[in-house]
C-alpha cells in the first residue's frame, strides 16, 4: 500500500467524476457500477467502501420529483392523453435513473472516504 500522503481533494466534484477518493486521479470504476479492487493510481483498497442503497434512494427521490412536477404541468397546461404520460414518465424516468446513479454512488463513496464512515457497532 501507498504511505504518501495525498492532498485531500473536494468529495462530491471528486465523487461525481467517479475518481479515487484519496488522491482524485484514479478511476473509481470498473463497469458501470462495479467497483475496481483498487486505485490504479494510489492503490487504495476500495474492498471497505459500501454504498448500499444510497444512491437508489436519491435517484428514486430526484428522478421521482423531477417526472411527478413535469406530469403535472403537462396535466394542466396541455391536457395530453394517458399514452403521452406514460411515455414522457418512462423515457424520462429510465434515462434520467441511467444517467444519475453512477455519479451519485461515486459521491457517496468520496463522502464516506472523507468522513471516515465505518460500520456502526454496539459498546459491550
Amino acid at each position: 500500500m501507498d504511505q504518501r500522503t495525498y492532498p485531500q481533494p473536494p468529495p462530491v466534484p471528486t465523487g461525481l467524476r467517479g475518481r479515487c477518493p484519496r488522491c482524485g486521479e484514479g478511476h473509481l470504476f470498473q463497469g458501470y457500477l462495479t467497483l475496481r479492487p483498487s486505485c490504479e493510481a494510489c492503490g487504495l483498497d476500495y474492498a471497505g467502501f459500501d454504498s448500499a442503497d444510497g444512491p437508489a434512494f436519491f435517484v428514486m427521490s430526484i428522478v421521482g420529483l423531477l417526472v411527478v412536477g413535469l406530469a403535472l404541468w403537462m396535466e394542466i397546461t396541455y391536457e395530453p392523453p394517458i399514452w403521452v404520460h406514460a411515455l414522457v414518465a418512462g423515457t424520462l424516468s429510465i434515462g434520467l435513473s441511467l444517467i444519475l446513479v453512477r455519479p451519485l454512488k461515486g459521491m457517496l463513496i468520496a463522502l464516506q472516504y472523507s468522513n471516515k464512515a465505518e460500520q456502526g457497532r454496539f459498546e459491550q
